[in-house]
């Protein structure tokens, strides 16, 4: 079982982290990969670095949820750390897109799919979704979607 290119960046960074014992950022390495272990032992496959970066982005959107709801609730102590890991954790995801790149993309993706209205939105999301992994909170593409469609 051969280790995928970004799998086995994420494990040569949590090594050169327990040699630097960088405490804070080897946790969040070690919460990133417990993920991706989880997810290889629960299906008995083996990720390839697309799904390591959908997981990857699924964790950059919990700790966005969770930063909004601790700064509502006053817990700044809990948004530092949020804050520390979702940078760890944005360090193995690729560069995310611009706003005109985003714009380029949602325009390539309506004219492909052919949408016309607010009914086609998910056939503009799912090809989104393929091409913007990682890259961009699929949030906030959903919201440009819906305002350029609707």
């Amino acid at each position: 079982m051969s280790d995928t290119g970004l799998k086995h960046s994420i494990t040569e960074a949590m090594k050169a982290a327990m040699r630097a014992r960088d405490q804070k950022r080897l946790g969040t390495i070690r919460l990133m990969l417990a993920d991706i272990k989880r997810i290889e032992v629960d299906e008995r496959i083996e990720l390839d670095d697309a799904r390591i970066l959908a997981v990857l982005d699924k964790m950059q959107k919990q700790r966005r949820d969770s930063i909004e709801q601790f700064a509502q609730a006053g817990r700044q102590d809990l948004v530092d750390i949020e804050t520390a890991e979702m940078e760890v954790i944005q360090t193995f995801l690729p560069a995310p897109f611009t706003d005109e790149e985003l714009e380029i993309l949602i325009e390539q993706a309506i004219t492909e799919s052919g949408a016309e209205s607010a009914k086609d939105m998910g056939k503009v999301m799912g090809l989104l979704k393929q091409r913007a992994q990682g890259r961009a909170d699929m949030t906030a593409i959903n919201k440009k979607v819906k305002a350029r469609l609707g």
